[in-house]
């Protein structure tokens, strides 16, 4: 199932090369996750989670933002996938990430 979600986005990282023979090239986005949505213990707070998503050329189409980046993050919409997991967790898949639509003020 397709879900459509704004978040925030911390960090980028792009890697491309080769390990013993074994070509790898990917985008991370590090992007907010609500600790209150884990299934054990007690939490408060958000921690940053990985989602791979494309290869080292998406990272290309947010390079300009490398000498600006804002401490707090940058607001994204993001389109995941949700499937079933073992026990009953649902698996996030990134498919899609852009910036959110700037909010001008009233």
């Amino acid at each position: 199932m397709k879900m459509q979600s704004t978040a925030v986005l911390h960090g980028i990282k792009s890697s491309k090369g080769e390990i013993e023979g074994r070509g790898f090239d990917s985008t991370t986005f590090h992007i907010s996750v609500d600790l209150g949505q884990s299934a054990m213990g007690e939490s408060i707070g958000v921690v940053t989670r990985p989602f791979k998503c494309g290869t080292s050329e998406e990272f290309k189409k947010w390079a300009h933002l490398k000498s600006s980046w804002p401490l707090g993050g940058v607001p994204v919409q993001c389109e995941f996938d949700i499937v079933a997991g073992a026990e009953g967790a649902a698996k996030l898949t990134l498919l899609a990430i852009k910036p959110a639509p700037s909010v001008k003020a009233a």
